[in-house]
């Protein structure tokens, strides 16, 4: 019975596709376009709502949404942010120690169901560790654009990720 080499180091040198970035890996300005984009499902909507407990009519109630502003109903929030948040993981927290902070989220226009949400993220801001040296910061920008390129929510966040060498 051979053993499972767990080490991620380990198992990008086989070749595997890097996720996520060391801290010397980032650089300030460099915009990642994460992939692949995803489109909005009204089972993704209701089961989000379901599973968090936000019963809103207006993102489980047809009729009630007919009578909205919108007209129909609006995928909740909440899920657009998350995401949003796991698009990014593969580029920008994957190899993350910890995520420390999110802060400014807003969600500027609706994402109705079938819309189909892309996702970008701009560095804003490296800095070691004056404690620990083996780690740093990274503050980030996210912004998630619909099919038509209407920004529908931004955030920024600061991930806490390991250096490469020591």
């Amino acid at each position: 019975m051979s053993s499972v080499d767990t080490d991620q180091r380990t198992r990008e040198a086989s070749g595997a596709h890097p996720y996520g970035r060391y801290l010397e890996e980032f650089e300030v300005g460099a915009v990642y376009k994460h992939w692949p984009a995803k489109t909005v499902t009204e089972a993704d909507d209701h089961l989000f709502c379901l599973l968090t407990m936000n019963h809103h009519p207006l993102h489980i109630n047809d009729v009630y949404a007919a009578q909205s502003q919108q007209g129909r109903n609006v995928v909740v929030g909440p899920y657009v942010y998350a995401l949003a948040l796991g698009m990014s993981v593969s580029d920008i927290s994957g190899k993350a120690i910890a995520n420390l902070a999110t802060e400014e989220l807003s969600h500027p226009a609706p994402v109705f169901h079938g819309d189909t949400l892309f996702a970008e993220t701009e560095v804003l801001e490296i800095k070691e560790s004056r404690s620990k040296p083996d780690r740093g910061t990274v503050k980030v920008h996210t912004r998630v654009l619909k099919q038509d390129g209407t920004l529908v929510a931004e955030f920024k966040r600061l991930v806490l990720v390991p250096k490469r060498e020591v």
